[in-house]
């Protein structure tokens, strides 16, 4: 039985952007490589946002980008130019296009449609699949182990959405301005707020979304979109695209999962920002620092480290799970007092100590005081 060098579950954002980088590094010319999933083809299934300061790798694909934000809630609300980063938008088709252009060319990356059944290590990693066993030296898995859903000592919130692509009969949007969070929403004792992106002066994404333990009927989303869209006014519409998803928001220590020959990436792997959900541009920048590990060390577990903003995010979920009603109030206070260039770098996990207390004294400090001795013990 051929034994590959490299298995990657999984064709969605992080095993193909893997691959990609793979056959454009002369590194891996004669490395075997297979991709598994039930489907190569997933269309439009993803709608990924991040923001970036200047020309950035995936320019050529973005649907759409905004120079200006807008954020409100009952507290506090402001439209805001944020140069010198713009806010980006890519519609997964466009994506998984342009990757399997590059990655087909590639004579030693081949691809499996199949289901995974589940995966085990011996001397090799197996992965048994609906057609078989296939084995290789190393294993980059992102199928999600939700096994973390049960551990009680990191808190674990779901930023769960359902969004319209809506398009309209006039000019009714500014497509200058992505709503980044809008909080004027009722709050019904959660983190709720609905996240617009106008990408023409006709078609826009309504996303009513949630930062909380507990998913909602289909029928709660849907219906708070239509109760916003009639509060701005918004009649004759047509929904042409719907979207919905779950991810994953907590500081479990995924790597933990990691082994010397199998490595977790994307949301299996902890790339998800733990406090915002955002995944995409993470992914961007951990697919370039694994190649470059690869390179020069044989041990995946040895992968990645745990940092300062792991803490802070653990923080800010303990706030969140703990008083989810108020989360409004929390980022209505970090956008107010703190500027945005500041914000996204931290976000990032770019900025110096000095602009992480510029964050830290933005918010309220009495909620954070609390489970800081409190997780100051249990650490």
């Amino acid at each position: 039985m051929k034994v590959y060098d490299y298995i990657i579950l999984g064709a969605g954002a992080s095993g193909l952007m893997l691959a990609y980088r793979m056959a454009n590094d002369a590194f891996f010319d004669d490395k075997s490589i297979l991709i598994i999933d039930k489907d190569a083809d997933k269309g439009n299934d993803r709608t990924w946002c991040y923001w970036e300061e200047g020309k950035g790798e995936w320019d050529d694909i973005l649907h759409k980008e905004w120079e200006n934000i807008y954020f409100g809630s009952s507290v506090f609300e402001e439209t805001k130019s944020i140069l010198p980063y713009t806010y980006k938008m890519i519609r997964s088709e466009a994506f998984y296009k342009s990757l399997w252009l590059r990655i087909n060319k590639a004579e030693n990356i081949s691809f499996l449609k199949a289901s995974v059944d589940g995966f085990s290590e011996q001397s090799e990693v197996e992965v048994n699949t609906c057609k078989g066993v296939y084995k290789a030296k190393k294993l980059f898995n992102s199928i999600v182990d939700t096994s973390f859903l049960q551990q009680k000592k990191y808190p674990v919130l779901q930023q769960h959405f359902v969004g319209w692509f809506v398009k309209t009969e006039a000019d009714v949007f500014d497509d200058s301005t992505a709503t980044f969070m809008d909080f004027t929403v009722p709050q019904k004792g959660n983190t709720r707020f609905m996240y617009v992106l106008p990408t023409s002066k006709r078609e826009a994404l309504f996303e009513y979304t949630l930062f909380s333990k507990d998913l909602l009927e289909i029928s709660e989303y849907e219906d708070a979109i239509k109760d916003y869209l009639e509060e701005k006014n918004i009649a004759n519409y047509e929904i042409v695209e719907t979207e919905k998803g779950s991810i994953p928001m907590t500081s479990f220590k995924f790597s933990k999962l990691n082994t010397k020959n199998v490595l977790h990436i994307g949301t299996a792997g902890g790339w998800t920002k733990a406090s915002t959900g955002y995944t995409f541009r993470n992914t961007t920048k951990k697919t370039k620092s694994l190649i470059q590990f690869l390179k020069s060390n044989d041990d995946l577990s040895q992968f990645g480290k745990t940092t300062k903003f792991w803490f802070y995010d653990l923080l800010f979920l303990d706030v969140l799970a703990n008083e989810n009603a108020k989360g409004y109030k929390l980022f209505s206070a970090l956008f107010k007092n703190a500027k945005t260039k500041t914000i996204f770098k931290f976000l990032d996990e770019e900025s110096s100590f000095l602009e992480d207390l510029k964050i830290i004294t933005a918010v309220p400090t009495i909620q954070f005081t609390k489970v800081l001795f409190k997780r100051l013990f249990q650490l």
